[in-house]
């Protein structure tokens, strides 16, 4: 909701045609009511860009990080890509990274939402990088690797949504799930 204080920027005089006259009460209320009208149109929708799925190209990826670990392999679920596309596509209408959503989802009511039982991990990111560059990123973060690396984790949905008003900027969302 937007407000507006006038204490420092007073609202421009309305006149009925004479100078120096009051304006009309009339008057006084179309402006307020225009005011009123900008005011609840303060919600802007951000032009979001397309955006994929893309689990099947990260798998050899993340394979080959998880074997550094002794780990097994990642499977793509479509589930968890789904998860994943949905949060890339609120951050990039948003522009800017969370891992809740404006509707007060928190990432468990957003998994739960999806269908998706047990124990499971989000990493988040945006910009202007490709799907290499994202997991060196990922993997040069504490938090972030020892998502990748979590033995408890066999699947993945892996998705990202580009920003509407720059193409190269793109937000990514890894989901991990048993």
């Amino acid at each position: 909701m937007t407000s507006i204080d006038t204490a420092n920027h007073p609202l421009p005089q309305i006149h009925s045609g004479k100078m120096g006259s009051k304006p009309s009460r009339r008057m006084l209320l179309i402006g307020l009511a225009a005011v009123a009208g900008l005011a609840a149109c303060s919600t802007v929708t951000v032009p979001t860009g397309e955006g994929a799925g893309v689990s099947s190209s990260a798998t050899a990826t993340l394979a080959g990080i998880r074997a550094s670990a002794g780990l097994p392999a990642l499977v793509p679920d479509a589930q968890l890509e789904q998860a994943a596309l949905q949060q890339a596509g609120y951050m990039a209408s948003r522009e800017r990274m969370s891992h809740t959503t404006g509707w007060g989802k928190d990432f468990a009511s957003r998994m739960k939402d999806n269908g998706v039982r047990g124990a499971a991990a989000e990493n988040i990111a945006e910009g202007r990088f490709d799907q290499q560059k994202l997991f060196d990123i990922w993997m040069h973060s504490a938090g972030h690797r020892r998502n990748m690396l979590d033995p408890d984790f066999s699947r993945f949905g892996l998705a990202y949504v580009r920003d509407g008003r720059d193409g190269a900027i793109r937000y990514w969302s890894l989901v991990l799930g048993r």
